[in-house]
């Protein structure tokens, strides 16, 4: 099978599609035949160096963890899935390819009304907004900030904050992105000198939690506008948790929540913005797309 890997540690330039050997299905997994794969920034920070925890890097390490294809091989013990379901799923690592093999835990059925490119984008910054807000307690008559609302992962934030009862959503963007940032029900505010006013004036009462997804002046704004420090979270700014006394948030993908996250896409009530998509040859072009960072939406590999 085509895959897009890298030998060693590097920019978006050392990522190259290689040929591996097709992956078999075991005993409770199945194989997928890709369709998509997301691109995200976990992708780009295991490209240059990082190794995730519970994660080891083989070179040549084949990137993406999240996906959506057709089921093409069924394990033993496999009930729920049969050769040519239409799945969306994740894995740690190894997406970017022609066929993943992953638990039958690891996927759910893809809605009729998704598209391809919306299914391979949901799994990692869907469910990564869903862990992030639940972390910081989003809850009913909360007023939100969100850093970095118009990408991908801040616009599913935005989103579900305001479906689980979020009075305000604040979100900051480039100026560019301010009126898609209303659209997904937020107030939109501009980054730079001068944030932590502009978000006193437009929230008197004050902020109860944020997340950031943009990076350091995101976190340090927040430290100033939110009283309690354990509902402040960062998935950018990893380097200044212990400095600033805010929470390690982690968490682990499941199924469950990932066919919650697939039905709120079908019945309307979240949706998503596909920024770009790319065939697998150009991976190096998407992974220096999303590492400009500001931009509006998902990156999607497509392997037809």
């Amino acid at each position: 099978m085509k895959a897009a890997a890298f030998s060693e540690y590097g920019g978006p330039e050392v990522m190259k599609v290689m040929t591996f050997p097709d992956p078999q299905a075991g005993p409770g997994q199945v194989r997928v035949r890709v369709k998509t794969a997301g691109v995200q920034h976990y992708d780009c920070s295991v490209r240059g160096g990082w190794t995730p925890q519970g994660v080891t890097v083989q070179l040549p390490q084949i990137l993406g963890n999240e996906f959506a294809g057709i089921v093409d091989q069924v394990g033993e013990g496999v009930a729920e899935f049969t050769v040519g379901t239409e799945v969306l799923g994740f894995a740690l690592l190894n997406c970017y390819a022609e066929y993943v093999v992953v638990g039958q835990d690891q996927i759910v059925k893809k809605p009729e009304s998704m598209t391809w490119e919306e299914a391979g984008g949901l799994t990692g910054n869907g469910q990564g907004a869903y862990i992030a807000l639940r972390a910081i307690g989003v809850d009913q008559g909360d007023t939100i900030l969100i850093h970095g609302a118009a990408g991908s992962l801040g616009a599913y934030a935005v989103q579900l904050a305001k479906l689980w009862g979020a009075k305000t959503v604040i979100g900051t963007a480039s100026e560019s992105n301010h009126d898609y940032v209303r659209s997904l029900g937020a107030i939109p505010v501009t980054y730079g000198e001068g944030l932590v006013e502009r978000v006193r004036a437009l929230a008197p009462e004050g902020i109860d939690a944020a997340f950031d997804t943009a990076g350091a002046e995101g976190v340090r704004a927040s430290v100033q506008l939110v009283e309690d420090r354990n509902r402040i979270c960062t998935f950018v700014a990893y380097d200044l948790i212990e400095e600033l006394g805010i929470p390690a948030v982690r968490g682990v993908r499941s199924a469950a929540r990932l066919a919650e996250l697939a039905e709120l896409h079908a019945s309307g009530k979240l949706r998503t913005t596909i920024r770009q998509t790319f065939p697998l040859e150009q991976v190096e072009a998407a992974h220096r797309l999303i590492e400009t960072r500001h931009g509006r939406g998902k990156i999607v590999l497509t392997m037809d």
